[in-house]
């Protein structure tokens, strides 16, 4: 297989089929093919709807008004659900699975997103399938169309995912709207996500999820815009996961951009300003510019200003010279006890480690180039 690390996004009328409760037979066999991935070496991170139709089958099917606090009831309920159901499912298959309960707030603040990654990194270190949705039960404006759409792409920007998979309760993107023309034909592939694309795409049909067509295309063009190659297609297609897995031609393919690391030092350059900076020694000078290294703690000559882990911060020369611009593992204070310290002392120092690299070379823009 030609992917490494995939995501798979389940939309709510994927796991009920169109009913009202969870299709658990049909979510065994989503579960067996997500297990015949991971033990061929490709890792898995579902992300999962389903939380409130599981609440609301589970409270057999209350009568509730419209509102917020009730969405979020029903997912407060349905959470632990749907947690369990996938448990048992996976447990078949010799596969434990942990749960992140994200709202886009996790994946915006630095540090929350960094403890996000690193969360769901060491699940999948130790074979461990994440399984992530939104936070609905303490969210309010997150409860809205596309919410796990987004938050799928959201994801799978923050494993470095090779592929986002959609599966939903459409073949795909198609020329027309496939439920009220016929002559619909399927687009197989799609090159470039513009106005005339998006036109195409409906919204949500089934009254159990929030997605609807409009919002798959969004989260789409975030992972495509990061590198991630993306399929939309129905996740009652036999053997769907593992036939896109393959790269057998199934649903819509979405081609990753060309130059995804542009966009990635478009996004440090023009995130926020920089709030401290690091001075280096000559020789962390030359492996951060011209030989394309990550920075250790061991070519830090001094610390200035105060800043939190994940915060924005410059790199510079012992003559001040602005060499690069990248997003901090530790905070000012952490790096001012390991300044020119060995990275294997950095555990006994701090008592914690978030790994060898003060700032990693895929978070780090080079402006001395």
């Amino acid at each position: 297989m030609g992917y490494q690390r995939i995501v798979i996004k389940l939309g709510t009328s994927v796991l009920t089929s169109g009913s009202r409760s969870l299709d658990k037979a049909h979510m065994v066999e989503l579960a067996r093919q997500m297990a015949l991935l991971m033990h061929s070496g490709v890792e898995v991170v579902l992300c999962t709807s389903g939380a409130i139709a599981a609440g609301r089958e589970h409270l057999q099917y209350p009568v509730l008004p419209d509102t917020m606090p009730n969405k979020q009831l029903l997912a407060a309920v349905g959470q632990s659900q749907l947690i369990l159901a996938w448990s048992e499912l996976f447990s078949i298959y010799g596969l434990h699975v942990g749960q992140l309960l994200l709202t886009r707030a996790d994946l915006r603040d630095r540090e929350r997103y960094l403890n996000a990654r690193d969360t769901l990194n060491a699940l999948l270190d130790n074979n461990i399938i994440p399984i992530i949705n939104e936070n609905d039960a303490v969210a309010t404006n997150e409860i809205k169309v596309g919410d796990n759409d987004n938050l799928s792409a959201r994801a799978a920007l923050l494993c470095d995912a090779d592929l986002l998979v959609l599966l939903t309760d459409q073949k795909g993107l198609f020329d027309a709207d496939p439920r009220t023309n016929p002559d619909a034909k399927l687009i197989s592939s799609v090159k470039n996500i513009d106005a005339d694309l998006r036109s195409l795409a409906g919204g949500a049909v089934s009254g159990l999820g929030t997605g609807g067509m409009a919002t798959k295309l969004e989260a789409a063009d975030i992972a495509r815009r990061a590198g991630i190659e993306v399929v939309i297609a129905s996740g009652h297609h036999l053997n769907v996961i593992t036939k896109v897995a393959n790269k057998e031609p199934v649903g819509t393919h979405f081609s990753a951009i060309d130059n995804p690391l542009e966009s990635r030092k478009q996004w440090i350059l023009a995130g926020p300003a920089s709030e401290g900076r690091l001075v280096l020694d000559s020789g962390a000078s030359v492996a951060v510019t011209q030989n394309g290294r990550s920075l250790l703690s061991k070519g830090i000559i001094k610390v200035e200003g105060k800043f939190e882990r994940g915060a924005p911060i410059m790199l510079v020369d012992e003559k001040g010279k602005v060499l690069a611009k990248g997003m901090s593992r530790y905070c000012a204070s952490a790096l001012a006890l390991i300044a020119g310290k060995h990275s294997n002392e950095i555990e006994s120092l701090l008592g914690y480690n978030y790994g060898v690299a003060v700032v990693h070379r895929n978070d780090m823009v080079l402006l001395d180039e």
